[in-house]
């Protein structure tokens, strides 16, 4: 009874906007075109249609250092762009595929988001526990899966919501050159995919809003 009483709250038909990042970790920086940038951007279009305004950043265009903390101290970018993070109902992860992993700048960023275990509201709980992450990998070799398996339990650990079906990817022929930017379209399942996956993310961050995690005893 209570999933149904869920279902039909105001909370979650509400008209305020949510607000998602999308975290490029492609190895090139802007303006170099980026398959994970596109992607990324054609995810943040679909949930418009969700009432989800969006923005992104490529994080090799900033001065991260490395480390597990939340500020690694002069000259470290990831202080700003974790704020940003903090300001976002829904974080994408999106990354290219390298010898069937996530980049090094995407494992450098899953890397500062452990700092996030150490992070706690008044009530005990995690400050991400209120916020989804969604996953968008691409590569012209076999690895999607491996990759957005890596993503969903780092992001899970630090306490992001994975919806269902919490990944939209596409992966070339293997042995082959094409990249998805290189495509003269987009494929009918990589686009259903990515609608999917913003319906999904926008309708649990509405839940999460509405009925936030319990507090911690």
């Amino acid at each position: 009874m209570r999933a149904v009483a869920l279902l039909g709250n105001s909370a979650l038909m509400s008209d305020e906007p949510l607000h998602a990042l999308a975290l490029v970790c492609s190895l090139s920086p802007s303006p170099t075109e980026s398959s994970s940038e596109l992607l990324a951007s054609q995810l943040l279009d679909a949930l418009t249609e969700f009432g989800v305004t969006g923005e992104s950043l490529r994080v090799v265009d900033y001065e991260i250092k490395p480390g597990v903390a939340l500020d690694m101290g002069q000259g470290d970018a990831w202080p700003s762009i974790r704020e940003r993070v903090m300001g976002a109902d829904i974080l994408i992860m999106a990354t290219p595929t390298w010898m069937g992993q996530p980049s090094s700048v995407c494992q450098q960023v899953l890397e500062r988001l452990d700092a996030e275990l150490s992070e706690t509201d008044d009530a005990g709980r995690l400050l991400t526990y209120g916020k989804v992450a969604a996953c968008v990998v691409v590569g012209n070799e076999d690895g999607a899966h491996h990759i957005s398996a890596i993503l969903y339990q780092v992001l899970s650990d630090v306490g992001f919501t994975i919806p269902a079906g919490g990944v939209t990817y596409w992966n070339g022929a293997a042995m082959h050159r094409t990249d998805y930017k290189d495509l003269d379209s987009i494929p009918d399942e990589v686009a259903s995919t990515t609608k999917t996956l913003a319906a999904h993310s926008a309708h649990l961050a509405r839940i999460l809003r509405a009925e936030p995690y319990p507090a911690m005893a």
